[in-house]
């Protein structure tokens, strides 16, 4: 009965998709500078973020199928970059909003930071940026592109596939110290929904989209703690199942080395992760926090009892809510469309 009752709530509390109205003209064009333009840009987008599914549709309209096919392309080759990039635009939002800050690369940004150091898929995006500017020149956003990217290779993953909004425009701005504002596997839900919370997300966002970890892996570097110093007891964290402790153990002797985040189903986009949650099977100190803080711990249950498909419909949800944070648009007149991702045009660092 009980668990009826946790899958009813989960079903009263999904959102509904954050869609913005669709932009009706594109005076300006965007450009690599800001849009000099002076009219009621509120005419076109209803809602406060600006932002427009139909933005690319006359300025680009090939800007989608460039990323899918320059994604499939790498993937192919190496299917870790679909978690990577996924990672990477959480790193990207999770800091100063979605504003590709994360991809600019130079002495005392982001990038540069040691909390960064393990993010991969940089070079995909120039590849991806270096095609469209053959086709459509200063009108795509790296921005853009990394939000388009993320979610072509979460599909291809078997992910759902969720609405992107554009025309946000890129940071020429970034600082190693922001790093520190994105959610550490270390932190605990308390101190991760302050985080979310702070980005317009819920804890039903926070719970959902910690399920990116049904894909990828961890380096060893980030959980030795918990396997052979817990607490500073020189212990194993007891709270992790004995088997799989034990398989973790041997698998993380060395911090250079990686292990899955869904020991069961690895390289497939369903709720299995939730599942381990509930057999302790979780990576993370906060994979671990989830299943024991009775603020997350029903929903945690919900989505392992439940078919998987609500997960990965609740996934897109909040994908598509996560995306919006912090953007810059041509109304604000601060960001620019970057002619490489990794540099800034205005800026000589």
């Amino acid at each position: 009965m009980k668990s009826a009752v946790v899958s009813v709530v989960l079903l009263v509390i999904l959102v509904a998709w954050p869609v913005s109205a669709d932009r009706k003209d594109l005076p300006g064009a965007g450009g690599y500078g800001g849009d000099d333009e002076e009219e009621d840009t509120k005419t076109w987008f209803p809602l406060d973020n600006q932002l427009s599914l139909s933005y690319y549709d006359k300025i680009c309209p090939n800007f989608e199928k460039i990323v899918d096919t320059k994604v499939r392309e790498w993937t192919k080759t190496d299917p870790s970059l679909g978690p990577a990039l996924l990672r990477l635009l959480f790193h990207d939002c999770g800091v100063t909003g979605c504003d590709a800050s994360v991809l600019l690369d130079h002495k005392g940004s982001e990038r540069r930071s040691p909390a960064s150091k393990t993010l991969r898929g940089f070079e995909l995006i120039d590849d991806i940026k270096s095609e469209i500017e053959k086709s459509c020149p200063g009108l795509v956003s790296c921005a853009d592109i990394l939000t388009s990217a993320s979610r072509s290779a979460t599909y291809q993953l078997g992910g759902p596939y969720w609405p992107n909004a554009y025309g946000r425009r890129d940071s020429t701005n970034s600082y190693a110290r922001d790093v520190e504002k994105v959610p550490s596997g270390r932190r605990d839900i308390t101190g991760l929904l302050e985080t979310f919370q702070s980005y317009g997300l819920n804890i039903l966002d926070l719970v959902v989209l910690s399920g990116a970890h049904t894909i990828g892996k961890a380096y060893c570097g980030t959980i030795q703690s918990r396997l052979y110093n817990f607490n500073a007891t020189h212990g194993t964290d007891p709270s992790i199942d004995p088997k799989y402790a034990d398989f973790l153990r041997r698998k993380c002797r060395w911090a250079s080395e990686t292990v899955y985040l869904d020991a069961v189903t690895p390289v497939v986009f369903d709720n299995q992760y939730y599942i381990n949650l509930q057999k302790n099977m979780g990576v993370l100190t906060t994979d671990a926090e989830l299943v024991k803080d009775p603020r997350t711990a029903p929903l945690v249950k919900a989505f392992a009892e439940q078919p998987p498909q609500m997960f990965r419909h609740q996934f897109g949800v909040s994908m598509a809510k996560l995306v919006n944070v912090g953007v810059i648009t041509g109304e604000d007149r601060t960001g620019e469309i970057r002619r490489v991702c990794s540099k800034s045009n205005s800026k000589r660092y």
